[in-house]
């Protein structure tokens, strides 16, 4: 077969060019064994990708980027998530089934941190060329972003100098190899539009990173999904909050959390304002795939810079 020829039926068959071909970290917060992130390891491997996940042991959602310091990971005091390893294994290790798979009975980001800092130099001698965590089980839209290990796996890589994309889908994949299949197609085809136009330059601006967001689809729907550019605004459908009686609030009783005792739940708001209309979270509530840019770190933009150096011209030495 020519070349062209070659090229031609990668394209049809949705895999990626050596040109393309990358070396990927995949991680989430979900737990390794969950269905989303192994089907996206292995379309990605089909694209033509080499691919190794690092995840969690158990699910670790909601932890946001935190990391446990200079406490040792002693073995597994219980069975990971899905049973596939014991307790009393190695805090730190491979599926028994899939070596490119590995658990850190840790938060998202210190298992992110196995990935960058133990498996890739010994897989690559380098770091990846991409990070990708997810597909979430649920969507990260808004604020709820501050407390997501998704979102902030990505981040802590792209504070790396590493091009990362948070992924996330509905709570409807959990546990569902066909839907968890959909995610995934949707991802590689979110990877293969972001490197088209790559050319020979970066993947992505140096301390960005990228924040999806699939909308709910049942079997099938994932090829009628339109994408579109949001930003987080300060509109969430679900919106975290603190109440003293778990037991008499209905979002968290309708998931069967039925204690009287304090915690944190949800509260739905509906309704976005007119100036939250484009923002990722009520976009993706319209059903559209929404795609918006992150930075590393917390520095404002410059005209809010230069307002405060004004406000504290009397103060500031310069």
């Amino acid at each position: 077969m020519k070349p062209s020829h070659i090229a031609a039926a990668l394209v049809v068959s949705g895999l990626a060019t050596p040109a393309f071909a990358l070396n990927i970290l995949l991680s989430n917060d979900d737990g390794f064994t969950a269905a989303n992130v192994r089907a996206l390891y292995t379309r990605l491997k089909a694209a033509g990708h080499d691919v190794i996940v690092s995840a969690p042991c158990q699910d670790q959602s909601g932890k946001g980027a935190s990391v446990n310091f200079l406490t040792p990971l002693t073995p597994l005091a219980k069975d990971c998530r899905g049973g596939t390893v014991k307790a009393g294994a190695a805090a730190v290790g491979t599926d028994p089934a899939i070596a490119d798979i590995s658990y850190v009975d840790g938060t998202p980001v210190m298992a992110t941190m196995y990935g960058l800092d133990v498996l890739a130099p010994a897989r690559w001698g380098k770091a990846p060329d991409l990070l990708i965590s997810g597909p979430n089980e649920g969507q990260n839209l808004g604020s709820i972003v501050n407390s997501s290990g998704t979102v902030s796996n990505a981040i802590f890589a792209a504070s790396r100098g590493i091009p990362a994309i948070a992924v996330s889908a509905d709570t409807n994949t959990k546990d569902n190899a066909a839907l968890a299949d959909e995610a995934a197609v949707l991802t590689v085809r979110f990877v293969n539009a972001l490197l088209a136009k790559r050319g020979s330059g970066a993947i992505m601006p140096a301390g960005t990173a990228i924040n999806v967001n699939f909308p709910k689809f049942d079997a099938g729907g994932s090829a009628r999904v339109q994408w579109v550019f949001g930003r987080f605004g300060s509109y969430t459908a679900m919106a975290p909050r603190f109440v003293a009686d778990l037991s008499k609030d209905p979002i968290s009783t309708g998931y069967g959390v039925k204690y009287p005792y304090p915690g944190v739940t949800f509260r739905l708001n509906n309704t976005p304002s007119a100036a939250d209309a484009n923002s990722e979270s009520a976009l993706n509530a319209k059903g559209y795939a929404t795609v918006t840019t992150m930075q590393v770190g917390y520095e404002a933009r410059p005209q809010a810079q230069q307002w405060l150096r004004l406000r504290l011209k009397d103060l500031l030495a310069q």
